[in-house]
């Protein structure tokens, strides 16, 4: 029997039970849970989940992913509001390297729900 836990990308707690289970199909309850499997999947390379949770008014024809060999290193939810029942917005800041360089993303992300779903809708970058 295999006993290693696999840590989730988000820093929660193991992968199975948190954004594994939104990887595999299973909606996410809340825009913050969204936003969490969103950053894993950046950091997993999983672009049909990232294309799939975006709006289709805003979402690319596709991604780019590990294009640069970034690796994705931190995530933290600094705040998340719902606005209604079907609008919500999440703060956070995601740190990442690439070629050994770090950098940090800052953004308040708009989030949807359409049909019982989260989607991703887009973002803004606060000033420093």
């Amino acid at each position: 029997m295999n006993t290693t836990i696999l840590t989730c990308p988000c820093g929660t707690t193991e992968y199975a039970k948190c954004c594994g289970r939104y990887h595999s199909g299973t909606p996410a309850p809340d825009a913050e849970s969204l936003m969490r499997s969103r950053y894993s999947a950046y950091a997993l390379g999983l672009q049909d989940y990232l294309l799939s949770s975006w709006h289709p008014d805003t979402r690319p024809t596709s991604l780019d992913l590990g294009a640069d060999n970034e690796k994705w290193l931190e995530l933290e939810i600094k705040k998340h509001n719902l606005n209604s029942s079907d609008s919500a917005t999440v703060e956070f800041v995601a740190r990442y390297k690439i070629k050994g360089r770090a950098y940090r993303l800052h953004e308040i992300s708009r989030f949807v729900r359409e049909d019982g779903r989260w989607l991703y809708l887009d973002g803004e970058f606060p000033e420093k």
